[in-house]
C-alpha cells in the first residue's frame, strides 16, 4: 500500500491511500499535530510513504518518536530518473520539472528553515509520483532501477535517523586532545601557544620576521625569498624540498588545519549535548556517494576520533569493506578471474597468488589506474598485464572511457546515469585533419576528451559501488531496528556515521556480538542484491570498540 503525504498548508497535512495499480482508495485530512500519530498507528501494517522530500518530513516524525520503515522520497528519485539513460526521460517533463529539479534538501542550517513559502509546497507529489511510475514501468531494466529507487530513498532515512541519533562525542576527550596539540585555548584571535612556538621557528628558518605564515601569499614569496624553487605552498609541494624550515613548516600548516576544521570552535558550533551532528546528503555526488552538510562530517581527521566515545554500557562496531571498487567491478563484469582473486580477503594479494602480477603494490597501483585512468607509470606498464589477466574487468571500464571520449553518457549497474559533458569539445568533435580553431586546439579538445574518459571509466565503478552501500544501509537498518527489541531509533542499535564503504553502529554492548553478525549479513545480503549468484565476496574489517579511534 502507499500513501502519498501533501502539506497542504502549514498546519494541515493531507493523506492520499492508493493500492500498487495506482488507485485511490482514501484521503484523509487532518492537522500537522495529528501527523505523528497518524504514521504510528498504520505503520502497524506494510506500508511505503510517498513524499516530496524526506529531509522535510522525518526530522519531525524522529523527534516525535517514530520511525518510518520504508519510504519513496520523491526529490531522489526525480534526480535518479531523469539522470538515467535507461528511462524515457520525455515521460517525467511537464510544467512542474524544473520544479523538482531544482528542490533542495533542507537541513538546519539553511537560513530560511520552515520557510512560510516553501517551494516544495507548488509541487504536486502525487502526479509526481505517478509520471516517475510511469517512466519506471516503461523502461527495459525496471527492475534494476526500481532497486536504486527504493535503495536510495532508504538511503535518505538511514541519513535523517543518523543526523537524529547523533554520533556520541566527548567535548572533555577532544577538549584535552587539542590542549595536548595545540596547548591551551587562546583568547580570541590569537594563535594556540604551540603555532606560536612553530610560527617563531619558520620565521627564524626562512629569514622573514614578519611572516604570516597563513597567508598562501606571504608565504610564498618567503620560499622563494629563501632561494626554494616553488610555485604554491601545497603540502606536496613543500615536501620535496631540502630546507631546515620546511618540517617546521609542514607541522604548522598539519595543526592550522586541525585547529581550523576540527577545534574549539568546531566544538561549538557542532557537538551538543554530548553528540555531533552533521547533515548527511543522499546522491549528494554525482556518483551516488554521500555528501554532508556542517562540521565535516565525511572529512573527521582520525587525530580527533577518539572523542567519539560509545555510551556508558555501549559500543560502536565499526565495518569497513576491503577494496570495495574492484570487488565492485568484478562482479558487474561478471570477471571469473578477478572474482575469484576477490575470495582473498586482500584481493590485491589474491591477484598475485592467481598470477596476474608480481606484488601486491604492483596489484594496488595498476587496479587503480584501471579505475582512475592512469596510462603512464607503473600503473601503464601494469594495464596489459591486467588486461590479459582480467579480460571483462578491464573491458568493463575502457568501454566507459571510451563512450566519454566520444562525448556519450554511461550508467552504473543499477541504472544511474552520468552527466552529459559540456564544452566545444562535446558539442563538436574534431575531425582528422580538421585544422585547429583559434585557441580551441586539437591538443586541447584531445586533452578534454580524455578528461572526460577518465571520468566516465570511474563513474561507472565508483557509482556502482555506492550503489551496493546503499543496499548494505538500507538493509542493515532493518535488521538493527529487529534486534533492539522496543523503543525508538536512539534507544536500539543504530547507525551514526557512514562514509564510503564504512559504517559505525552505536549499540548496547550485550547486542554488540548480533550487531556483528547481521553487518555481516548485510553485506552478503546487498552483494546477492546487484549480482545475484555470481560469486564476488566483499568481506568485511569489523571492530567492537569503546572508541571509534580503536577500530584502527
Amino acid at each position: 500500500m502507499n500513501r502519498v503525504l501533501l502539506r497542504r498548508s502549514a498546519d494541515a497535512v493531507e493523506a492520499r491511500e492508493y493500492t500498487d495499480d495506482g488507485t485511490t482508495v482514501e484521503i484523509t485530512r487532518f492537522s500537522a499535530d495529528e501527523l505523528a500519530g497518524f504514521i504510528r498507528e498504520r505503520e502497524l501494517a506494510p506500508v511505503r510513504w510517498v513524499w516530496n522530500d524526506t529531509t522535510r518530513w522525518y526530522p519531525a516524525l524522529l523527534d516525535a518518536g517514530v520511525r518510518v520503515e520504508r519510504c519513496t522520497d520523491l526529490r531522489l528519485t526525480h534526480a535518479v530518473l531523469r539522470q538515467s539513460p535507461l528511462v524515457d526521460r520525455s515521460l517525467l517533463a511537464d510544467g512542474e520539472a524544473d520544479g523538482w529539479d531544482g528542490l533542495q534538501p533542507v537541513t538546519a542550517v539553511d537560513p530560511g528553515l520552515f520557510p512560510l513559502e516553501d517551494p516544495a509546497d507548488r509541487l504536486d507529489p502525487a502526479a509526481e509520483h505517478e509520471r516517475q511510475q510511469t517512466a519506471l514501468a516503461a523502461s527495459p531494466e525496471r527492475g534494476r532501477l526500481g532497486l536504486l529507487l527504493a535503495a536510495e530513498s532508504s538511503g535518505a532515512l538511514v541519513a535523517a535517523e543518523m543526523t537524529h541519533a547523533g554520533l556520541p562525542w566527548r567535548v572533555d576527550v577532544h577538549e584535552r586532545l587539542l590542549t595536548e596539540v595545540l596547548g591551551p585555548r587562546p583568547r580570541p584571535g590569537q594563535r594556540p601557544a604551540v603555532l606560536e612556538r612553530l610560527m617563531g621557528e619558520i620565521r627564524a628558518a626562512l629569514g622573514a620576521p614578519a611572516l604570516n605564515p597563513d597567508s598562501p601569499g606571504e608565504l610564498l614569496h618567503a620560499l622563494q625569498a629563501a632561494g626554494l624553487p616553488v610555485d604554491d605552498t601545497r603540502s606536496w609541494t613543500l615536501e620535496q624540498l631540502d630546507h631546515p624550515g620546511i618540517p617546521v613548516l609542514l607541522e604548522y600548516k598539519k595543526l592550522s588545519r586541525l585547529l581550523q576544521a576540527n577545534g574549539w570552535a568546531w566544538l561549538e558550533s557542532w557537538v551538543h549535548d554530548g553528540r555531533f551532528r552533521s547533515f548527511f546528503l543522499p546522491g549528494g555526488v554525482v556518483t551516488g556517494r554521500w555528501a554532508s552538510n556542517g562540521g565535516g562530517a565525511l572529512s573527521v581527521p582520525t587525530q580527533v576520533r577518539a572523542a567519539a566515545v560509545a555510551d556508558e554500557g555501549w559500543r560502536f562496531v565499526v565495518a569497513d569493506v576491503a577494496q570495495l571498487e574492484p570487488r565492485v567491478l568484478a562482479g558487474m563484469s561478471a570477471d571469473t578471474a578477478m572474482a575469484k582473486a576477490a575470495r582473498s580477503s586482500d584481493l590485491y594479494q589474491g591477484m598475485v597468488a592467481g598470477g596476474a602480477v608480481a606484488t601486491r603494490a604492483e596489484a594496488k597501483v595498476g587496479m587503480l589506474g584501471a579505475m582512475y585512468g592512469g596510462t603512464r607509470g607503473e600503473s601503464g606498464r601494469m594495464m596489459p598485464r591486467l588486461a590479459r589477466r582480467y579480460p571483462r574487468a578491464i573491458g568493463l571500464v575502457e568501454e566507459a572511457a571510451r563512450a566519454g571520449e566520444r562525448g556519450g553518457v554511461v550508467h552504473t549497474l543499477l541504472g544511474r546515469g552520468s552527466p552529459a559533458p559540456t564544452g566545444a569539445w562535446a558539442e563538436r568533435p574534431v575531425e582528422l585533419g580538421e585544422p585547429p580553431d583559434e585557441g580551441n586546439s586539437r591538443e586541447e579538445r584531445d586533452r578534454s576528451r580524455r578528461a572526460w574518459g577518465r571520468f566516465t571509466r570511474n563513474f561507472v565503478v565508483q557509482g556502482t559501488g555506492a550503489e551496493w552501500t546503499l543496499c548494505w544501509l538500507a538493509d542493515l537498518r532493518n535488521r538493527l531496528w529487529r534486534l533492539g527489541g522496543t523503543g525508538t531509533v536512539s534507544q536500539r542499535p543504530h547507525l551514526v556515521f557512514f562514509l564510503h564503504d564504512e559504517v559505525v553502529v552505536h549499540t548496547p554492548e550485550h547486542l554488540a556480538g548480533d550487531v556483528v553478525e547481521e553487518v555481516r549479513r548485510a553485506a552478503a545480503t546487498a552483494g546477492r542484491l546487484l549480482f545475484g549468484a555470481f560469486p564476488v565476496d566483499f568481506p568485511l574489517d569489523v571492530a567492537v570498540v569503546r572508541s571509534w579511534a580503536d577500530a584502527g
